[in-house]
This record gives C-alpha cells, structure tokens and sequence, in this order.
C-alpha cells in the first residue's frame, strides 16, 4: 500500500480508464490477425491472447520494490498494461513479433528477447513495450503497453515460477532454484522437439478442423 504523505495518483479509476481501452483495444486487432490467417487457412502463430490492468497497490509495490522514483513511474512502471501472447511454436513468437514489427499504429519503445538470452531464473519470453495512443472524449492520449509474447511451454512455467516467487519472496532455497532451472530447460527441449514435429501437427490440425466443419454442416443440414 501507499506510504506517501501524498497519493500517487488521485482518481486512479480515471488514471486507469486509457490502459483498460488499451487492452481492449490490442486484444481486438490481435483476435482479428489470428482470425485473418485462419479464413485464409494458413496457420495462425498466435493461439491465445490474454490481458491485464496492474491495481493500485501492484503499481505501489513494484515502485518500492524496484526504488522507482514517484516522478518517474509512467516510465518506470512499464506493464501497468499488459498483455500475453501465446504461440504454439518458437518460430511462431518471431513470426508474431514480425508483424507487431510492421504495424504503424503505435510505436515500439523496447524489445527484449529473453527467449535467445534468457534470464539466470530460467525464464525465457520475448517481452516487447509499446507506445500506444488512446483516443479519449478529452483527446489523444499515449501511454505504454507490454507485450509478453511465449509458448504454452513457456507460460506454464512462467506461471509456476511467479507463484513461487511470491511464497519465497525471490529468495528461492538451492533445491528450488535448481528444480526450476531443469524445468525451464525441459520446458524449452518440449518446444524444440514440437518444431520438429511442427508439420505432422499442422497437418493433423488442419485434417481435424476440416473434420469438424463438416460434421457441424451435416448437423445443421439434419436440423433445417
């Protein structure tokens, strides 16, 4: 909670209400680029997309945590909007990262590849932040969006190593740390040995989707 003499933010309902049209915003064009691929029958590199809005007190927390100074937390606090991109594939993180790459409605401010230089934890993602303007009653109105883009490999231990990090405090004892190192890199061989596969799964996909739009054709063919 806030230990300032002053609030952070007075009206944080109003100071949040751009992040959340942010949200709403990406995940609708992000939906319509994975339904474009699969009208054309191509595979489509995003499976899945998830968003969030940090409260109040994450926002406090990270600051006194990471010593962001009260004035510099619009640029120090970069995931007050976030959001989560799931691909199947490795190459399909690159392919999603290519076209967020050629988009002209907002501007890229940092990438990261933790995918290729992973973090000491094990964590590995391609996390990159957005300028993204929102047009508000009051007018335009810029602030910055995160995007984690992985595989579902990679978020499942994502996710584990985030609620350990909470019980631990990011002090995880020896057994731990080692355990979750083996994972992240049984996690990243799971990925690997997929891409291998990476046609016959396509492939079997494709030969299910077709299988079950033509018995949803039959059934309402029966029903008219």
């Amino acid at each position: 909670m806030e230990t300032w003499e002053t609030p952070l933010v007075e009206d944080w309902d109003a100071f949040l209400a751009p992040y959340y049209q942010a949200i709403e915003e990406l995940k609708i064009k992000l939906k319509g680029i994975r339904r474009q691929y699969r009208q054309e029958g191509k595979h489509a590199p995003i499976e899945f997309i998830t968003g969030r809005v940090k409260t109040p007190e994450s926002i406090v927390e990270k600051m006194q945590v990471r010593n962001i100074p009260r004035e510099e937390f619009l640029e120090g606090v970069q995931d007050i909007a976030g959001l989560r991109i799931m691909c199947q594939f490795v190459d399909d993180i690159y392919e999603v990262v290519r076209l967020i790459r050629q988009r002209n409605d907002f501007d890229i401010v940092i990438e990261r590849d933790y995918i290729q230089n992973k973090k000491a934890s094990g964590y590995r993602s391609y996390h990159i932040v957005l300028e993204y303007p929102v047009q508000r009653i009051e007018g335009e109105t810029k602030i910055l969006v995160e995007i984690q883009i992985r595989t579902l490999a990679m978020n499942f231990w994502a996710t584990i190593e985030h609620s350990l990090n909470y019980k631990y405090k990011g002090e995880f004892p020896d057994t731990i740390h080692e355990r979750l190192e083996r994972a992240a890199e049984a996690a990243f061989l799971l990925d690997e040995e997929m891409s291998q596969i990476r046609e016959e799964i396509q492939e079997a996909q494709y030969i299910f989707a077709i299988n079950k739009e033509n018995q949803r054709k039959r059934k309402k063919r029966r029903e008219s």
